[in-house]
């Protein structure tokens, strides 16, 4: 039997493509919980909103935060409410824009 793909929401989509564009810093948790690693390794590094922390809690698991303003925030949550962010405004993409062309013809 045929398995059904999971619907891709358009929303956070486009929230990926937008953390894409933004500084991405990768660290290990090491004995901390991974929050607490994240919040450290900002307060050390002085980093400025807004940003991505991959922090590495073992082998296999990595956990994703976003450092934004108004505080550090799990990735996905970011994603899907990105318009939620004023600091990804003027990360975003540029939107798609239709290019017109008048075609003349003389007679």
């Amino acid at each position: 039997m045929a398995r059904k793909r999971k619907r891709k929401s358009r929303r956070r989509q486009e929230g990926r493509k937008i953390l894409e564009l933004v500084p991405q810093f990768n660290i290990e948790s090491g004995e901390d919980k991974p929050v607490t690693a994240a919040r450290k390794y900002i307060k050390a590094e002085n980093i400025v909103p807004p940003a991505l922390l991959v922090v590495k809690r073992n082998e296999h698991t990595t956990d994703r935060y976003f450092w934004a303003e108004k505080g550090l925030f799990g990735a996905q949550y970011v994603e899907e409410n990105h318009f939620l962010f004023p600091s990804l405004r003027f990360v975003s993409p540029p939107s798609k824009t239709k290019l017109v062309t008048a075609n003349s013809s003389s007679n």
